[in-house]
C-alpha cells in the first residue's frame, strides 16, 4: 500500500476516534504518559505541517482545541501526503510509522480495539520498526534472530539465525515500538532465550516501559 495512502488511512481514523470521544481531551495517552490527548493530535499535526513545507501555517499550541486541530491537519495533509506519495526519502516511512504507533496509543487510551490486521499502515510501520531493531542489535553485536508475523519475515544481522521471534503482527509493532513490557516480551513466542536480544528493544526514542501500559501480549 503507498505510503500516503495508509497515512491518509490514519489520518482518517484518528479523526473518527476523536470525534467520537469529544470529551477525552485531557486524558493521559497510554504509551505517552508525557502527553494528553489534544498533545498527541498537536504532534501528528506538527509533523504534517513540516512536512508539507508550510511555513507559514502556525505552529499549533496548547490551547488549540481539537476541532481546531483537525482542521489544520485536513489542510496540510494533500501536499503532505503528495510528498509521500512520490519521494523515496526513507523518512516518509518513518513519518508513516510514527502516526500509526500514535493511533495505536490513542484506541489504547480510549478503550477502543486495536488496528484491525488489514490497516494499510502496518507493512510499512514493520518494516521500519525491524530495521531499527536491526540497526540497534548489529551496533550491540547481537546474534542475528529471524522475526516472523504472518507470512512475513526478516532476519537481524548475517549469517545463520541463532533464535526466532514470532508473533502476530500489532504485538510485534507495539513492542518494536516501545509499547511493551520487559516481560510482555518475555511472553512473544521465541524460540531461544529473548533476554538476548532485550537489549535491541531500547532504539532510537523507543524504549520499553517499566509499567503496562496497555493489553498483555499474546504468542503466536
Amino acid at each position: 500500500m503507498p505510503n500516503d495512502v495508509a497515512y491518509r488511512h490514519v489520518r482518517q481514523n484518528v479523526a473518527q476516534l476523536l470525534t467520537a470521544h469529544p470529551a477525552a481531551t485531557e486524558r493521559t495517552v497510554a504509551g505517552c504518559p508525557q502527553w494528553r490527548v489534544r498533545d498527541l493530535l498537536a504532534h501528528l499535526v506538527e509533523i504534517c505541517t513540516r512536512v508539507a513545507g508550510l511555513a507559514e501555517e502556525p505552529e499549533p499550541s496548547g490551547d488549540t482545541s481539537v476541532a481546531d486541530l483537525l482542521a489544520i491537519w485536513s489542510r496540510v495533509a494533500e501536499p503532505a501526503e503528495r510528498f509521500l506519495a512520490t519521494s523515496q526519502d526513507r523518512r516518509t516511512g518513518v513519518m508513516l510509522m510514527d502516526a500509526f504507533v500514535h493511533e495505536g496509543d490513542l484506541r489504547a487510551t480510549l478503550g477502543e480495539d486495536p488496528p484491525p490486521g488489514d490497516h494499510p499502515a502496518f507493512p510499512r510501520a514493520l518494516d521500519v520498526v525491524v530495521g531499527g531493531f536491526s540497526a540497534r542489535a548489529r551496533e550491540l553485536d547481537l546474534p542475528s534472530l529471524r522475526i516472523e508475523t504472518g507470512a512475513r519475515q526478516w532476519v537481524t544481522g548475517t549469517g545463520q539465525a541463532a533464535g526466532a521471534l514470532r508473533a502476530g503482527r500489532h504485538d510485534l509493532l507495539r513492542s518494536l515500538a516501545g509499547r511493551r513490557t520487559p516481560a510482555q516480551v518475555a511472553r512473544l513466542s521465541w524460540s531461544a532465550d529473548h533476554r538476548v536480544w532485550l537489549p535491541a528493544f531500547t532504539w532510537g526514542p523507543f524504549q520499553p516501559p517499566t509499567r503496562p501500559a496497555e493489553g498483555t501480549a499474546s504468542a503466536v
